[in-house]
């Protein structure tokens, strides 16, 4: 049986299975994952990524990512320094941020591999559908906190699981690229694990705060 990726228990169980692929659960923090024998390459994973048409002057998309962007704007004091983590191809949470009076750094790990801008504190991080990508979970989510100053803030945006029931007939498992699903119960396991204060807004925003 496969350690969880995530909090590194060990005795994960199996959880569901589709004709492309099997997933494990955590009883410890609820995450759900994919057999890691099963992700993508890097290749092929980017090769997915080219296809996205992310548009900075997309109405559509910008109201999109306002389900975010608006509720760290109402929390962030002004002129805050943030960084947008996989950013993507075509960033627009950056430049909304930026618009609102804030400076924000880029980093993806395909198209904004500056690895500089990870040797440095910000008052804030986003990472918008980010989190169900991730190969490491753990490690990512170890460089999120140090990345972020003693009461700054963490903005995400990922699908959350509810239930198996749900999860057998869910569209979000059938993109290849996503490897690791979070539900409520694993964002708070995450939150009291490491003390943070943890909001959630709709059914696909996370908001953390690391203590002063």
């Amino acid at each position: 049986m496969h350690t969880c990726p995530l909090c590194h228990h060990e005795e994960t169980q199996a959880y569901f299975e589709d004709k492309v692929r099997s997933y494990l659960q955590c009883p410890q923090c609820q995450l759900v994952f994919v057999v890691p024998e099963q992700r993508l390459s890097s290749e092929r994973e980017k090769a997915f990524y080219d296809l996205h048409e992310n548009d900075p002057a997309d109405a559509g998309y910008r109201r999109f990512l306002s389900r975010v962007c608006d509720p760290m704007v109402e929390r962030l004091a002004p002129q805050s320094n943030g960084l947008d983590f996989g950013c993507g191809p075509g960033p627009t949470l950056s430049l909304m941020l930026e618009e609102a009076g804030h400076q924000v750094a880029l980093y993806d790990i395909f198209f904004h591999p500056d690895k500089d801008a990870l040797n440095v504190t910000y008052d804030f991080m986003t990472a918008t559908e980010v989190i169900e990508h991730l190969h490491d979970p753990h490690t990512v989510w170890q460089q999120w906190l140090n990345l972020v100053k003693p009461g700054g803030w963490i903005g995400l945006m990922t699908k959350m699981v509810k239930n198996v029931e749900a999860f057998a007939g869910w569209h979000y498992k059938s993109d290849l690229t996503h490897v690791v699903f979070f539900s409520r119960e694993t964002f708070q396991f995450l939150a009291e694990r490491d003390k943070l204060e943890l909001e959630f807004i709709g059914n696909d925003v996370i908001l953390l705060r690391k203590p002063q």
